[in-house]
């Protein structure tokens, strides 16, 4: 089956969908076959690489729910090229907000999206990374669930650790509910190593123990490159953003820290 990673955080700006690219890019280079979902209705993914959005995550979770529908099939359906070799996407866009309306209202089950996922058979990709809003209404939480693995993107700023506690929180409550899932790290991300804030918030960020993850360096590059609708491994391979998103992939890979 599909290794199923979420990037959520219950903050916005914190970086979920640059990483979220940027790991699956990663993947991808490695000859993994990748598929993003994208489930934040600001549909950031398929603009990040240079692509027109689409409503394909609506269409998805519009009618997962139908006892109709061929499923299966819906899913390819969504299913775009990114352009990038073994990374394929499943766009968003405003109309997700509608959809989740829609799956809360029917009071769909937590687990729907895992179910819906496990619908890719034996050809499906390596890895599935589903990005996802900072809002809590229903899909973030479906999303974590649907998760084999967590990670949480932060700033390192006083203000992004109370996202960090509510995400860690969450996943406590879904443990509870036997998730099956685990917070694979938490990541933070626009680190600067010479401001006193972002040293300070790696030390506070300790309280988390080894869920902390090597930080993202911020770097010019990763902006340049999202404005230019590409990938950092595109845009600065050799940098240092690559780097270290390359050895968060490899993490991955290896199946732990």
């Amino acid at each position: 089956m599909s290794k199923i990673i979420t990037i959520a955080n219950q903050k916005g700006g914190v970086g979920k969908t640059t990483t979220t690219v940027n790991l699956a890019h990663s993947l991808a280079l490695a000859r993994k076959r990748v598929l993003v979902l994208d489930l934040d209705p600001q549909g950031q993914v398929a603009t990040f690489l240079g692509l027109e959005q689409s409503a394909g995550a609506f269409y998805l979770l519009s009618t997962c729910l139908d006892p109709q529908a061929n499923l299966a099939m819906i899913i390819q359906q969504q299913v775009r090229s990114s352009g990038r070799e073994n990374l394929h996407i499943i766009p968003g866009s405003p109309l997700t907000n509608m959809a989740q309306t829609m799956l809360n209202a029917a009071n769909a089950p937590v687990s729907v999206i895992r179910r819906l996922l496990g619908l890719f058979n034996g050809s499906g990709p390596d890895y599935i990374l589903i990005d996802t809003a900072p809002s809590v209404g229903g899909i973030q939480e479906r999303a974590v669930w649907a998760a084999d693995l967590v990670i949480v993107p932060t700033l390192p700023d006083s203000s992004s650790l109370e996202g960090v506690r509510s995400m860690v929180g969450m996943a406590r409550e879904l443990k509870s509910k036997d998730w099956a899932g685990q917070i694979f790290g938490i990541l933070p991300t626009h680190y600067e190593e010479r401001t006193r804030e972002s040293r300070a918030s790696m030390e506070d960020l300790r309280a988390f123990g080894g869920l902390v993850l090597p930080p993202i360096h911020d770097r010019t590059a990763l902006r340049d490159a999202r404005s230019r609708g590409m990938t950092i491994f595109e845009f600065e391979p050799d940098g240092q953003p690559a780097r270290e998103y390359n050895d968060i992939a490899h993490r991955i890979m290896r199946g732990g820290k």
